[in-house]
């Protein structure tokens, strides 16, 4: 029995997804064979989402090469028709999100030519399966986690029985969509270790601060105890919760994380450790020392971990930096409390989020903080609001997302209510954004404030009006631009 996944990623966007890693791990032990076809470093944009970063100053420049990371200079299409013809799968798995539903259904355009039943899962399956099981190409959809779900199907196709009845799966059956019930959420402290051999060791390579690590992103919890109203997290915690299916937020025990943590360093050998998880400090006090205490004896790796300003107590970053932290995300996303409560679901003062970075600052741990613009009935006042607020702090870079109203989440429900999006309003990343149909403020502008947005922090207000000019898409406005950037990556960017 051999299964083939598929990655479609946006182009060179260098972070090895953990489901996929761990699917393969499930299937392996079980004794299935499993291939992958990842679409990372094929030519599908013009420019990377990464690259338009680094032009936005949001990222140090950095150099895929330093790794033996390059583009393939293979037609895509064609080296899928490759891999399935050499591989022969018996089943082949997609794993979709929004960015890139439309370079999906290319690539099943290649895949209709086989007889191979063809599977799809990810978030965006679990946000809208009714759209996504009614593609002609996709036989069936797995909603939720797939981890027994995956192997149940695999086991049933090796013994050449009926499929149809497995939980969690929608299936195409004589015309119609047999759509079955959830099963209970995954123990993740059951699970096997990742498998990265998929991927292989060179696809590890991440850029951090302009150096390419080899990074293993390790899982120690799974979901999220918040309710942001633009992200999926909430809305799969209330789906689940609602199916009966357990608490989506789990953390994993432990011991269980440092077994797992021992063996993947020891077999990948990494620079890097990427705790993956969506609030690390959302754990208790007890809990974080007894981990750091197990981290310093046992790894000794630098890492990176995300959380929320909320999240931090003196005792808590005191630990960290004992622990080994080399980088934080922290994400701030809006200056203004009223609309951050209002529009986000953030409750978090503006004091707070001080007060808690002044905390990482004292302990000179390297952070970024995260920010969004663009929201609905956002206007250019609002977007100062968080440009004051980002100069108030310290961060080592800052990154300016442009809103986007993914598929099943509040906003996306908001902006459509409000005429802001048309329901096939087609979504690329947080780079690029969306444009919505609102008044207080246009696309164009957006786009100016988000390439200006680290200029206004970090420049004195005496040079707010000639940055205001590079917000400008045209050649004085570029001439302008140019002339910060070198400043400001000289500046910000050489230590």
């Amino acid at each position: 029995m051999r299964i083939l996944f598929v990655y479609p990623n946006t182009m060179a966007s260098t972070l090895v997804p953990i489901n996929l890693s761990q699917l393969s791990a499930c299937l392996k032990e079980k004794g299935f064979e499993v291939d992958l076809f990842d679409t990372t470093f094929y030519k599908t944009e013009e420019i990377s989402s990464e690259q338009k970063r680094v032009e936005l100053l949001q990222i140090k420049p950095f150099d895929l090469a330093d790794r033996g990371l390059e583009f393939k200079k293979d037609n895509i299409y064609d080296d899928l028709r490759k891999k399935i013809s050499q591989f022969q799968p018996d089943l082949m798995g997609f794993t979709l999100v929004e960015d890139t539903w439309e370079l999906t259904k290319s690539l099943l355009n290649v895949v209709k030519d086989f007889d191979i039943p063809v599977i799809a899962g990810g978030v965006l399956v679990t946000a809208v399966p009714e759209e996504i099981i009614s593609h002609h190409d996709i036989d069936m959809v797995c909603l939720g986690e797939g981890e027994e779900t995956l192997i149940e199907l695999c086991q049933k196709i090796e013994r050449g029985e009926d499929y149809s009845d497995i939980k969690n799966i929608w299936i195409k059956k004589d015309g119609k969509v047999v759509k079955n019930t959830l099963r209970r959420l995954q123990d993740i402290d059951a699970l096997p270790y990742i498998d990265y051999e998929i991927w292989g060791r060179e696809r590890l390579g991440r850029p951090m601060f302009g150096k390419i690590y080899t990074m293993i992103h390790v899982e120690i919890d799974r979901g999220c105890p918040n309710q942001c109203a633009y992200c999926a997290a909430p809305v799969l915690s209330n789906f689940f919760r609602k199916e009966g299916c357990g608490p989506y937020y789990r953390r994993k025990k432990i011991p269980r994380v440092m077994a797992e943590l021992e063996y993947l360093a020891k077999k990948y050998r990494p620079d890097y450790i990427n705790f993956n998880s969506e609030t690390f400090l959302a754990k208790p006090t007890e809990e974080l020392k007894e981990f750091a205490e197990e981290y310093k004896k046992r790894i000794h790796l630098p890492f990176w971990a995300q959380t929320r300003p909320e999240t931090i107590t003196e005792e808590k970053i005191k630990i960290l930096k004992e622990m080994g932290v080399n980088s934080m995300n922290f994400g701030i996303e809006h200056g203004n409390e009223a609309f951050r409560k209002k529009m986000l679901q953030r409750y978090g003062s503006n004091q707070q989020i001080i007060d808690g970075l002044a905390l990482v600052e004292k302990y000179q741990i390297p952070y970024t903080a995260n920010n969004i613009i663009g929201f609905p009935e956002e206007t250019r006042d609002l977007i100062f609001d968080t440009i004051e607020l980002n100069r108030q702090l310290n961060p080592r870079t800052i990154n300016c997302s442009m809103f986007v109203p993914y598929r099943g989440t509040p906003l996306r429900k908001y902006c459509l209510e409000k005429g802001y999006l048309d329901e096939d309003a087609k979504v690329h990343n947080v780079t690029d954004g969306v444009r919505l149909k609102m008044s207080s403020i246009s696309y164009e502008e957006l786009k100016g404030l988000q390439r200006t947005f680290s200029l206004y922090i970090r420049f004195p207000k005496s040079e707010w009006s000639r940055i205001k000019i590079a917000e400008k898409f045209d050649e004085e406005g570029n001439r302008i631009f140019e002339e910060y950037k070198n400043i400001y990556q000289e500046r910000y960017f050489q230590k």
